[in-house]
């Protein structure tokens, strides 16, 4: 809540409230937020003890507006433009082409296609 808020809530406060049992809740209010600081400081010493160092998150890395795709593109667009220096890379031996093999000469008609293939065997009586 911002400064502007709670000052309206206090005003409205003292006007339902009135002023003769202000004092009264105010200091009942004011023992009521120790309670809760007390309480969660020892909570949060407990884990401590607990868990050890490894509490200390940083939470601005788990923030999911930092996802926003307009922020990315801005923040590119408005990054110094990095220049890369000139890689200079060995150069690479090229390997041989292997050579094709000679092409096999096809027969052009079904009679050279039966002469091109083997004899068939005769069997013996």
């Amino acid at each position: 809540m911002s400064f502007e808020k709670l000052l309206v809530l206090g005003v409205i406060a003292a006007f339902l409230i009135g002023p003769t049992r202000l004092p009264a809740y105010a200091s009942k209010l004011a023992l009521a937020v120790r309670k809760l600081r007390t309480l969660a400081d020892d909570a949060q010493r407990a884990v401590r003890e607990e868990v050890g160092d490894a509490v200390d998150v940083d939470w601005r890395s788990f923030d999911p507006r930092q996802y926003d795709p307009r922020r990315i593109i801005r923040d590119a667009l408005l990054a110094d433009p990095v220049i890369a220096a000139p890689v200079l890379a060995e150069p690479v031996p090229a390997e041989p082409v292997p050579a094709k093999p000679a092409p096999v000469p096809l027969p052009a008609g079904p009679t050279e296609a039966a002469a091109a293939l083997p004899a068939p065997r005769q069997e013996s009586p």
